[in-house]
């Protein structure tokens, strides 16, 4: 009786997550057509958004123009708080966010560029809840009041955006 109970509890729970991760991936296809326009992932991008949405690591090697942004950018639409993205490219950083300005997204960046005034205002942005991605180059990990900061923050996800050159 025991073990019939315990398989019944373990279905259940199955059918659950089975059920969670469905509504997950709807809210992703809303997002990415409310946002983006498209109707659906491209098939190297499901993964790696799955993956995100349950808040698994996610390495993810893919060409120029595959597609990478929106693997953790419809992830930071979904979930509470606030995407980091560090990403040490200035230009990159720049056309990211005024990507995601156009089509409505709270985005900023944080780098070398900013003025004083440009920097507090971010700050006070990002500290009210009004950003939901944030593109930060390295090197602010190196300063400990921004480190602070970014400590009292609902981080809900860091993500790394490398650029490799070739050899």
């Amino acid at each position: 009786m025991e073990q019939q109970q315990t398989s019944k509890n373990v279905v259940g729970t199955q059918r659950d997550g089975a059920n969670q991760q469905a509504q997950m991936k709807q809210h992703a296809l809303r997002m990415l057509e409310t946002y983006f326009g498209y109707t659906s992932f491209r098939p190297a991008q499901e993964a790696p958004i799955a993956s995100l949405l349950r808040n698994e690591d996610v390495i993810g090697i893919m060409p120029t123009g595959a597609g990478k942004s929106i693997c953790f950018q419809i992830p930071a639409l979904c979930k509470a708080g606030l995407t980091i993205v560090f990403s040490p490219l200035i230009s990159l950083m720049k056309d990211q966010v005024d990507g995601l300005l156009v089509q409505n997204i709270p985005a900023a960046l944080i780098n070398s560029t900013l003025t004083q005034a440009e920097f507090n205002k971010t700050m006070y942005e990002v500290r009210s809840g009004k950003i939901k991605l944030l593109y930060i180059a390295p090197e602010r990990l190196g300063s400990n009041f921004f480190c602070n900061v970014l400590r009292a923050l609902p981080i809900a996800q860091v993500i790394c955006e490398c650029v490799c050159n070739g050899l």
